[in-house]
């Protein structure tokens, strides 16, 4: 008795369409993880740099506060009446911010509203 295998002929189509699988699978990632992952970054740089004194921000572990001084890297923030902390510029989110920011806004329409 004799075995009969099936194979792909040698350089046949079997390689492109794993070259092909690999290739769609890594533009996947790029366009669904490291790319916006990237613009998230550059936003992020972007904010941290055009920060200014007497604006009011969040940190990453959500402490609010305003900016009352800036260094290179370091920023301090006014958390109270006549308390200040100092924290890294990198510490300070982006997105934290905006959502603070877009609930006051809010509030305060609703309140002026009713």
């Amino acid at each position: 008795m004799t075995a009969l295998f099936l194979q792909a002929a040698p350089g046949g189509m079997g390689q492109y369409m794993n070259l092909l699988f690999f290739a769609l699978i890594f533009v996947v990632f790029y366009f669904f993880l490291i790319r916006p992952q990237a613009k998230k970054q550059k936003e992020q740089g972007k904010f941290v740099e055009t920060m200014q004194k007497g604006d009011e921000v969040v940190t990453g572990s959500g402490i609010i506060g305003r900016i009352n001084k800036l260094e290179d890297d370091i920023v301090t923030l006014e958390v109270g009446n006549k308390i200040f902390i100092r924290v890294i510029k990198s510490a300070i989110s982006k997105e934290m911010t905006e959502a603070v920011n877009k609930n006051t806004a809010n509030r305060s329409t609703t309140t002026s509203e009713s």
